[in-house]
């Protein structure tokens, strides 16, 4: 061993000692119904909270799901006839619907071009 580690090995002992010896045996405390009913329903709130956070997290995507599905669903009920209407509009009609259902899903472009435009036009002409 070199004289670096020998002195750190004798110190280490002594350390845990010191340590050990000014710990209390025995605490001698005494917590309060209150304090008690106060600590245990805060620990029980950020419990619920963590808990309805990750159930949220994890329902979300299940949610847009079914909203989608019954969004697609209701668009081909609604009387499309597929020797009249082509592929394309049928994409459209269907992301129209899924749009106009689920509030979830973010504007388009035009929709908000419109919005700032009769927001301006509304702006001036007061």
């Amino acid at each position: 061993m070199t004289r670096l580690t020998q002195r750190h090995d004798t110190r280490l002992p002594t350390l845990l000692i010191a340590v050990g010896a000014t710990l209390p045996l025995a605490a001698e405390a005494y917590v309060g119904p209150g304090a008690g009913l106060s600590l245990l329903t805060a620990l029980w709130g950020i419990i619920a909270a963590i808990g309805m956070a990750l159930f949220f997290v994890i329902m979300w995507p299940i949610r847009r799901m079914c909203r989608r599905r019954k969004a697609e669903a209701a668009a081909t009920a609604e009387g499309q006839t597929a020797a009249q209407v082509s592929a394309d509009q049928t994409s459209m009609h269907t992301a129209q619907a899924r749009t106009a259902q689920d509030p979830e899903s973010p504007p388009s472009t035009k929709t908000v071009e419109d919005s700032q435009s009769d927001a301006r036009h509304a702006s001036h002409r007061s």
